[in-house]
């Protein structure tokens, strides 16, 4: 009787134990990946929305960089972006707390703004190493202090939500207005990039030297190219891309965040689509 009472309080417990890991198994792996941003190290981070936090990809290997807490309110509970500085610091923006953050050298996120921004959706770093800041919620551009403060108004365009910055620091704004891209100046006056709407439903912008756009559009399942002064045009498409949102350059070769696939992928400059391995 000992012997069988000892043998099934073991089990218990060694079923116990098991029970306790296969969470921390299951969440070593992306869950919800919104945005990416690449150093110049070759290090890539992914914002995550349901980790919630941001991942680190090095050498095919997943890590945690920072993992937030479930509890809303709290720094990176609902971070919507990444993106590095001009610095070579990691650079996010979190809907839950209202803050652009900046990583420190240790890995903590440390605010920028002290709440000052309604949803941070994107973020851009122009010449100055300032921050550009498209808020979602107050249908404003922001501009942050390179070392942080408050923010100012650079203007209002409606319901943005992705934003690059090129060499003569405009700022192109994905919009969900009457005009799907608009262009904002250093002198803060608003243009139109991409007259109308020929997206589904665009999400994010990035900027080639030559000022060629490329936007990720979610409904369409597809990164969209854009030439100087051309039309727009689907430039890769379909499976295995499910719903695209974040969008950044890695070298010469792009980036792009699908939380509907679970993954990150990369594009070559001839089109073609890798997905990044993270193990």
């Amino acid at each position: 009787m000992m012997f069988d009472f000892t043998m099934r309080t073991t089990i218990f417990t060694l079923c116990l134990l098991a029970v306790s890991v296969l969470p921390r198994v299951a969440s070593a792996q992306m869950q919800y990946p919104l945005s990416v941003a690449a150093a110049d190290s070759g290090e890539v981070f992914v914002a995550d929305r349901n980790l919630p936090g941001v991942w680190k990809i090095e050498s095919g290997k997943l890590t945690r960089l920072f993992e937030g807490s479930k509890k809303y309110r709290t720094p990176l509970n609902a971070v919507r972006c990444v993106v590095m500085d001009r610095a070579g610091a990691l650079i996010a923006g979190d809907t839950a707390t209202r803050e652009v953050y900046r990583f420190d050298e240790s890995g903590k996120p440390v605010p920028l703004t002290d709440g000052g921004i309604g949803m941070p959706m994107s973020v851009a770093v122009n010449n100055k190493g300032e921050l550009l800041v498209a808020d979602l919620e107050l249908h404003r551009i922001w501009r942050v202090p390179a070392a942080g403060g408050k923010p100012e108004q650079v203007a209002e365009v409606q319901a943005p939500r992705g934003v690059a910055i090129d060499a003569e620091d405009n700022l192109w704004v994905v919009s969900h207005g009457q005009n799907h891209i608009v262009r904002v100046t250093p002198a803060r006056k608003v243009e139109t990039a991409v007259a109308g709407r020929p997206f589904s439903f665009p999400h994010n912008i990035v900027l080639a030297a030559d000022k060629t756009a490329y936007v990720t559009d979610g409904y369409s399942k597809a990164v969209w190219k854009i030439p100087p002064g051309g039309k727009p045009e689907k430039w890769v498409s379909g499976a295995p891309l499910v719903n695209p949102v974040g969008l950044a350059w890695h070298k010469q070769n792009l980036l792009v965040a699908d939380p509907h696939a679970n993954a990150v992928f990369e594009i070559t400059p001839d089109g073609k689509l890798t997905k990044v391995a993270a193990e």
